[in-house]
């Protein structure tokens, strides 16, 4: 072992450590071969998963933690509970996974109401007269069925509250447990890292922001976090009525969005997740952001180096580093890349875990040798690589849609705020800008980016069997380029096509393989893994110019 106990907050249940990290792996291995490469076990880290949901399904594969329900007194609570849904097919019902631990109680009572909207970004629903659907447990049924791509919201009474907070609680004193051990070490080690993406990355910003990296004696829980694909969301668990299931969509972007503390431009108190009266300890932390978090579902990711205005870049404190994973979406898509289904583009393969991979060795160097890691690369305002969405300049490609009318919807509410962090105001929306490929400027740019053979998105409009002014919630876009020029003139593309800019397949494997050497040295890669980068840019080579059916 290494000392370092990594420990990961479970995504709904599930372990993503091994699966992620471990190239080939499956997510609890019991033979050496679904260990996949071994890299986490070769480094000597110690694993550990928490199960801290308390709306996670009872079975013998996922993770949870059972809590105790509030009363008033010995007495039932109840309350209405709401919840929004996106169906990707036309349906007569649908079951409200994120309300699985909220059962009606009223379901014929004047609370249980259903709305729809067009669009995600509508302010308001549009109601459902009552007589055309039925409620039953958390199954929906409506009249005529649910169209796909619209937003419907369900609401009703529910009651007996669990204490959802117990999940954050949970989860530090596993980390306590670790740190500060007492009686016989089942996992010796002097540290402990947190890692979570999405959901599990919007609970770690939380965690932070309302102290919880402090034991009850006093004590530093956490020496070191990653937070990943979590933009500057935090995550709906410690309130009455919590649902940390949802994909928080649009609804979990509240004021503070940085770590230090600023302004509200909206006449609030200043307020930083980092600084704020609770935060008696501060780890080191590494922010990872694909294109999906600064594009789309209002995680805003460059509210984290920008002030809550969208004017002015932030430099980031002594113990935060940020990295954007140039063009990537939310989690990599299959590859090769499957055709386009409720997307109106192929969904985005661009594997970012590489990178991964080294910033998680060059935390472990800062933390116990004090090397700095890789230097932080984002997009800011003062070179122009981060602009206002209307703004982009993005090209013209014929059956693309322009992202540039995308906004990033509103703040939530911040409980914790006098006003509650002004719930309702709209939050700024600035992207990365791209080049004559529509590929962003800056960031970690993967040799696929930097050496392009495809325009790669962090936003993917949702087809025709939908509402296709919405983004497919998490997905981005990979666009071919055209083979030849005489592809690219046919389809009256603006994109210079693989044989203007690549005099043969060996050329363009030899600009791919500098570009990731580049990359080794700079630290964002491990000299280990290029080889295997390579071995995919072959195989896209041999997709995006050899026709089909032929060799």
């Amino acid at each position: 072992g290494n000392g370092t106990a990594l420990i990961e907050v479970s995504n709904r249940g599930n372990r993503g450590l091994i699966t992620g990290f471990n190239r080939g792996g499956v997510a609890d291995p019991v033979t050496e071969a679904e260990v996949g490469d071994g890299f986490l076990m070769r480094q000597g880290f110690t694993l550990v998963t928490v199960g801290w949901e308390f709306d996670v399904p009872k079975n013998d594969r996922l993770l949870r933690i059972d809590v105790p329900v509030a009363t008033d007194g010995g007495k039932p609570i109840s309350g209405v509970v709401h919840s929004s849904f996106v169906l990707e097919a036309a349906a007569g019902e649908h079951t409200v996974t994120d309300l699985a631990a909220y059962a009606p109680v009223e379901p014929e009572g004047a609370d249980s109401r259903l709305t729809v909207r067009s669009l995600a970004s509508d302010a308001e629903g549009r109601e459902i007269p009552r007589a055309r659907w039925k409620l039953s447990g958390q199954e929906i049924t409506l009249e005529g069925g649910f169209e796909p791509g619209k937003t419907y919201e369900i609401f009703y009474r529910a009651s007996n509250p669990p204490i959802a907070g117990l999940g954050f609680a949970a989860f530090r004193d596993t980390a306590a447990w670790l740190r500060h051990p007492t009686g016989d070490l089942m996992a010796p080690v002097q540290f402990v890292y947190a890692f979570g993406a999405s959901q599990s990355g919007r609970f770690l910003r939380s965690f932070l922001y309302e102290g919880f990296n402090t034991d009850e004696s006093g004590r530093a829980v956490l020496d070191a976090v990653m937070a990943h694909i979590a933009g500057v969301s935090r995550i709906d668990l410690n309130r009455r009525w919590a649902l940390p299931r949802s994909l928080g969509t649009y609804s979990a972007t509240a004021f503070p969005f940085s770590d230090a503390t600023q302004r509200d431009p909206l006449g609030g108190p200043p307020d930083g997740l980092l600084e704020n009266v609770r935060v008696m300890h501060r780890p080191k932390l590494i922010y990872t952001n694909t294109a999906v978090e600064y594009w789309g579902g209002g995680r805003a990711a460059a509210l984290e180096h920008v002030d809550a205005a969208g004017i002015v870049d932030l430099a980031l404190p002594e113990n935060v580093r940020s990295y954007f994973l140039t063009g990537a979406q939310h989690g990599p898509g299959k590859f090769p890349p499957v055709a386009a289904t409720t997307g109106q583009q192929q969904a985005n393969p661009l594997d970012y875990w590489w990178t991964l991979r080294a910033l998680l060795l060059g935390l472990d160097r800062w933390v116990k040798d004090g090397v700095a890691p890789p230097a932080s690369a984002y997009p800011t305002l003062r070179d122009g690589t981060l602009v206002k969405a209307a703004a982009v300049s993005f090209p013209e490609i014929p059956g693309v849609a322009s992202p540039r009318t995308l906004t990033a919807g509103v703040r939530i509410s911040n409980p914790l705020l006098p006003g509650e962090g002004r719930p309702g105001a709209p939050i700024p929306l600035l992207v990365p800008q791209v080049d004559e490929d529509g590929n962003e400027r800056t960031g970690v740019r993967l040799p696929d980016v930097a050496v392009p053979l495809a325009t790669y998105t962090g936003w993917n409009f949702r087809s025709a069997a939908g509402a296709t002014g919405d983004l497919v919630a998490l997905v981005g876009s990979w666009i071919p380029l055209p083979a030849t020029r005489g592809a690219k003139d046919a389809a009256r593309d603006p994109r210079r096509s693989v044989a203007e800019r690549y005099a043969s397949r060996a050329d363009y494997l030899m600009k791919f393989r500098n570009a990731a050497d580049a990359l080794v040295k700079q630290r964002y890669l491990l000299a280990e893994d290029v080889g295997r980068l390579v071995e995919r840019a072959e195989a896209q080579w041999d997709l995006v110019t050899v026709p089909v059916g032929k060799n």
